[in-house]
């Protein structure tokens, strides 16, 4: 369905990225970007400890994102969500090639770290009071905002409050995810919104009339404007304000100051900005963010 891919395998194969090229040892890593490369680096029974010294990662991301967490040609997923998860299995020593990818949808990300499926999750994971009852988050390394895609033939939304006046006019959007729950009170009924389980699902059935309209964060519906211009456009301005964080078991508070850390780094070094420009970066109208101010992990 869409055209535009992130080569990840080539910048896998040339892991002189700063992003990734911080694995322990690997040529072409700089100092800036160097990392342990045992488990004798962290404090015996740590989280890091153990993942460093199983030299394997299991990061839960989006299939189905363009430019933060989507399938490419490779089969692998890649975008920006991806090199930040890269980034920080790096400062473990893990190599991008030993890191397990799991697809997190957005119903299923609480479930996923609870049951240690994963050991963290990057995936435009929203940080909320209610997700924090159950999930901890380090972070946010980015700041989004919601928004809506209408069909490029579309005069008649211009914004969410046209929602209401327009109630044959369903909208589209992914199943436990924030954006679903902040578009309700825009409706003019409940079954005015459509929810599935991926974005990719929605976009599909606004082709085929199912759905007038998709609403998640601007950036990622960038993305597929930025693949079909011809069939899609973004409306109105964005209304929320949507903190990614990185999700990871509750009450492991080490790990989230390692996280924190190396968001700093990546932002020092310039690694985040390569993410950035790298991927999500490349659709037209995405500007280069700063790192922002970092939740306490107390």
């Amino acid at each position: 369905m869409r055209t535009h891919r992130t080569a990840v395998a080539a910048a896998m194969a040339a892991a002189a990225l700063t992003l990734s090229a911080c694995g322990g040892g690997s040529e072409g890593s700089s100092e800036a970007g160097a990392t342990p490369t045992d488990a004798s680096e962290f404090e015996a029974g740590s989280t890091m400890a153990t993942l460093a010294e199983a030299g394997t990662i299991k990061i839960g991301t989006k299939f189905d994102q363009p430019g933060f967490g989507e399938k490419g040609l490779s089969g692998s997923p890649e975008g920006f969500d991806v090199k930040i998860g890269e980034y920080v299995a790096g400062k473990l020593g893990i190599e991008p090639d030993a890191i397990t990818w799991v697809e997190a949808e957005s119903a299923q990300r609480e479930d996923l770290i609870a049951n240690g499926d994963v050991d963290m999750i990057a995936a435009t994971y929203t940080i909320n009071d209610k997700r924090k009852e159950r999930v901890g988050f380090a972070g946010p390394y980015y700041v989004a905002g919601q928004q809506i895609m209408v069909n490029k033939d579309n005069d008649a939304i211009k914004g969410p409050e046209d929602l209401a006046a327009n109630p044959d006019q369903k909208i589209c959007s992914v199943t436990g995810s924030t954006p679903a729950e902040t578009i309700r009170e825009y409706l003019a009924a409940p079954d005015q919104l459509v929810e599935f389980g991926g974005y990719d699902d929605c976009v599909t059935a606004m082709g085929t009339g199912q759905v007038a309209a998709t609403t998640t964060d601007n950036v990622i519906l960038l993305g597929y404007v930025s693949d079909e211009p011809d069939k899609f456009k973004l409306v109105g301005k964005q209304f929320t304000e949507e903190p990614y964080g990185i999700g990871y078991p509750k009450g492991d508070t080490a790990f989230c100051e390692f996280i924190n850390e190396a968001l700093t780094e990546a932002s020092e070094d310039g690694s985040y900005e390569e993410a950035w420009t790298s991927t999500a970066g490349k659709a037209e109208g995405a500007e280069t963010p700063e790192l922002p101010t970092l939740e306490d992990c107390g």
